[in-house]
């Protein structure tokens, strides 16, 4: 892998994580879903990154939980989808003027939340 797609995505997992961070305290932002993919570019650039974030105390169950099938909570599920939605919906009527593109961002938006639906809801163990 060349260095320059390493670096770019060390950066991409970095603000992913950063993001989810924020998520955890700002409940506008899905944490689960922003960790995954922080830990998806750490897995390909960097082991020790990938290896500190799957056990950190705090983040590493998040990602283990989905690792292993437990599912993301529903509160993720929720706060991922209407992120989703609000983004592409503000873009599509206030930012971009071409139809094909709007067209594009929905089929976009509906796979990415068929895709979170379709994810096992994790269930509070008590």
């Amino acid at each position: 892998m060349s260095s320059l797609k390493k670096l770019l995505l060390i950066i991409g997992g970095t603000l992913s994580l950063a993001l989810g961070v924020i998520g955890i305290v700002l409940p506008l932002i899905p944490t689960t879903p922003l960790l995954l993919l922080a830990a998806a570019c750490y897995v390909r650039s960097s082991e020790r990154l990938y290896l500190w974030l799957i056990n950190n105390k705090w983040f590493g169950p998040y990602i283990r939980d989905y690792r292993a099938g437990k599912g993301i909570p529903l509160k993720a599920k929720i706060m991922g989808v209407s992120l989703i939605w609000i983004s592409i919906g503000y873009t599509v009527i206030f930012v971009v003027p071409l139809i094909a593109v709007k067209i594009l961002l929905v089929l976009i938006a509906g796979y990415f939340t068929w895709f979170i639906l379709h994810i096992k809801t994790r269930v509070k163990e008590f």
